[in-house]
């Protein structure tokens, strides 16, 4: 993997390492969204075979890119909490029973399933990192496995952390969850696209991202896949294009109750999106080409001297094995003044986000070795 900076408009004056906040977009992302609103103004050329054809090709490679057999049991969600609703509305949840959550995970993975409690009468089990430092990761997820026992009637988490990008083993902890008989929902949006992930290895119920951060597209539109387990639920949205041959028009008075095959059913209203949908595609189609494992690897070559150098001036940084490369959290010893690094950052103009006690740091295939030398050099 070479240096893809070329690719996409980034103001040359910043150094952004911030693509867990936003990624910035591809150059030929942004071309077809232009292209995309300028078709608007000429509603011949739009027929109803578009309304369908689109959506089930962006299905498609969010499918190859996750490594899932059938594209069907895909949907395109407008946002992560609305992917997530479907599935927790659908997770059988009995009075007494357990929803196992991570500490302090973003809150779209979080809300729905404490209204979930409420009215099933089911409780919330947070776990917690441990205090110490040592073999932080490896604790958190033992921590985890040792949680899921047979009240736990779901497991909702990510696949990695999204403030300091601690690494769950999600092999693990989906066999854990398979031994007694629990679902494991997961939202990938701080993941899917830069991290690989395949849904043959590890077959979670359902997979939850947004598309704006590591899948490089627009805001406003994601992507979830729901297993077999889901093919029978009901979705939190009653449109007319999930329902059973909706793609004759001259018939949608006839209503169905029937729905179209698979997760089809939890796509949002007017996923024929003639704007986000191309947009996402291509976005999509070029991670497919780089692959995730690349842009793993990619981040971790540029980034590893740096990672050492803030480790040696008493900073922590979660051990490698147990984080991301793409994605990772610096915490900070007493001797390192952080409101002076903060005023020295937005001074040279070097973009990251501080998330609780972590200074996250997310950089992708647009950045190089010379932007962590420019971060390391505000701290010596």
């Amino acid at each position: 993997m070479q240096n893809q900076k070329h690719l996409f408009d980034l103001t040359q004056s910043v150094t952004y390492l911030n693509g867990a906040y936003m990624s910035p977009q591809l150059k030929s992302v942004t071309q077809i969204g232009l292209e995309s609103i300028t078709l608007k103004s000429k509603p011949e050329k739009i027929t109803p075979e578009d309304f369908f054809s689109q959506k089930e090709i962006l299905k498609q490679r969010f499918a190859t890119l996750i490594e899932a057999p059938d594209f069907k049991n895909t949907a395109i969600i407008p946002s992560v909490s609305y992917g997530i609703a479907n599935a927790a509305n659908n997770v059988p949840i009995h009075k007494g029973d357990e929803i196992i959550l991570v500490d302090e995970q973003f809150p779209s993975n979080v809300y729905i399933w404490k209204e979930v409690a409420k009215q099933n009468e089911a409780s919330i089990k947070i776990i917690k990192p441990p205090m110490q430092l040592k073999d932080r990761g490896k604790i958190w997820n033992q921590n985890i496995l040792d949680a899921i026992t047979s009240k736990t009637a779901v497991v909702a988490m990510p696949h990695i952390h999204w403030a300091d990008g601690t690494l769950f083993d999600l092999k693990l902890i989906r066999e854990k969850t398979l031994a007694v008989n629990a679902m494991l929902i997961i939202d990938g949006t701080q993941s899917i696209g830069a991290l690989p992930f395949s849904i043959q290895e590890v077959a979670v119920d359902a997979l939850i991202c947004g598309g704006y951060k590591w899948m490089l597209g627009p805001y406003s539109i994601g992507m979830a896949y729901y297993s077999d387990a889901f093919n029978t639920g009901t979705p939190i949205e009653h449109n007319w294009m999930n329902r059973y041959n909706s793609e004759d028009f001259t018939g949608l008075t006839q209503y169905e109750d029937r729905y179209q095959e698979k997760a089809a059913r939890y796509s949002v209203g007017e996923s024929s999106n003639f704007v986000l949908v191309p947009m996402l595609t291509n976005a999509i189609e070029q991670l497919i080409e780089w692959t995730p494992a690349s842009i793993q690897k990619y981040c971790q070559d540029i980034s590893i001297e740096t990672v050492e150098r803030l480790r040696d001036l008493g900073c922590f940084i979660e051990q490698d094995q147990y984080r991301s490369h793409h994605l990772f959290g610096i915490y900070f010893p007493d001797t390192i003044d952080i409101e002076a690094i903060k005023l020295k950052l937005k001074k040279e103009n070097i973009m990251v986000s501080f998330r609780g006690k972590a200074m996250r740091v997310s950089p992708n295939v647009y950045n190089t070795e010379e932007d962590f030398k420019h971060l390391i050099n505000c701290f010596e």
